[in-house]
């Protein structure tokens, strides 16, 4: 392994491959596992693909799993405040200094990964030196062509709900990206599925079937008693991770625990006044807005700050949350290398006003609930803000 090394300077030299972007393609990735002697063959897994939903999943799964006494670790992105969230141990961020040293080991080993294949072999590295008990991996982008897709077959996995995003990379139907994510079939798996339209489910099944995979619903699986994330829309999501969690051995009792305790940062997360939610796509902006429908709260006491990236549908997101409040704020969020929707573009659209900085968008004044939402980054700003974190650059990857 490489001597210790800063992390800025690790990160420094991993951001440079943000040209290549989330690159669809698993031949680089296979290379790069080879050379680093294949840590992703070096633990069990679970794989969770989906449009919605999918890192709520891996956030209860591995929950649940260390509820029932394993080891875990966690793999999901983008990140809100620090790269470090993206790689989990027992529940917690990997080490500033011990994820440095993996970083240069990565990039030394392998300098023409992409960024999403960099900390991908970082986190399968981390987990095989943890020696886990079990990795619990969301899948970046699709899933048949997903960096994570390296995994060899899981010991459990699921694809969540399905809604249109990234259709530039996935294809322009519901269709082509129901199939995408069903990519990560194997032979003998079995995948769980959330809630979805037939035609969608016919699709998952020709591509689990043509790789000697099966599929089972959540239609029988009874909504727990207490999840410990909000939104009506998290049953689902328990229900799957509920199966899940009984493939990896768990308990009843290790179940319901592990559903009661999970921890989901900016999903539906309360701050003060403020209702944060990573609601990016309008799949996402629909759940959201109903759940603050839910809160009773009539529009003239609510906020709205909204923020988005010009590669989304933010106008039908806006569609979904700007009848929500009275007052709206629109800002850019600080995107690294992504382009954002220039905050007098929406104000233009939905009436408003404009901010210059996230820091004054978010004084609540005489809201009751101030929601932001419209990107991952914005909240993952906003998060950094109102906790006082340390936060390190932002990639959407």
């Amino acid at each position: 392994m490489a001597p210790s090394a800063s992390l800025a300077g690790a990160l420094e030299d991993l951001y440079r491959r943000i040209p290549l972007g989330m690159r669809l393609g698993l031949a680089p990735m296979r290379d790069a596992c080879a050379r680093l002697g294949h840590p992703e063959r070096a633990f069990a897994a679970a794989h969770v693909a989906g449009t919605n939903g999918k890192g709520s999943v891996c956030a209860m799964v591995e929950s649940i799993a260390r509820a029932h006494g394993l080891r875990t670790g966690l793999y999901t992105s983008p990140h809100l405040c620090r790269f470090a969230e993206r790689i989990r141990i027992d529940g917690e961020p990997i080490a500033d200094s011990h994820l440095a040293d993996l970083l240069v080991h990565v990039l030394r080993e392998a300098p023409e990964v992409s960024f999403f294949e960099a900390a991908t072999l970082t986190a399968f590295l981390a987990f095989r030196e943890a020696d886990v008990d079990v990795a619990i991996v969301e899948v970046g982008l699709g899933g048949r062509l997903d960096a994570t897709n390296v995994l060899p077959k899981a010991q459990a996995a699921a694809i969540t709900r399905i809604a249109l995003d990234h259709a530039d990379r996935l294809g322009p139907t519901l269709i082509d990206i129901a199939r995408e994510k069903a990519g990560i079939a194997k032979p003998g798996l079995d995948i769980v599925l959330g809630p979805m339209r037939p035609d969608l489910r016919r699709a998952i099944d020709d591509v689990a079937h043509g790789h000697g995979a099966t599929t089972s619903s959540i239609e029988h699986v009874p909504a727990p008693a207490l999840i410990g994330l909000e939104g009506a829309h998290q049953a689902d999501n328990a229900r799957v991770a509920t199966v899940l969690g009984g493939r990896l051995g768990a308990s009843h009792e290790a179940i319901a625990k592990g559903l009661a305790d999970v921890r989901w940062p900016g999903r539906l997360e309360r701050i003060g006044r403020h209702v944060i939610d990573c609601a990016h796509n309008p799949d996402g902006a629909l759940a959201l807005a109903q759940y603050v429908r839910s809160l009773g709260v009539p529009p003239e006491r609510v906020k709205l700050v909204f923020g988005a990236l010009t590669d989304k549908d933010w106008q039908a997101m806006l569609a979904e949350l700007a009848p929500l409040a009275t007052s709206r704020v629109f800002v850019a969020p600080q995107t690294g290398a992504r382009t954002a929707v220039p905050a007098d573009t929406m104000t233009a659209l939905w009436g408003g006003e404009s901010a210059a900085n996230l820091r004054g968008a978010l004084e609540p004044g005489d809201a009751e609930i101030v929601v932001v939402a419209g990107s991952i980054l914005l909240v993952g700003q906003t998060r950094a803000l109102l906790l006082g974190l340390p936060s390190d650059p932002p990639v959407a990857l």
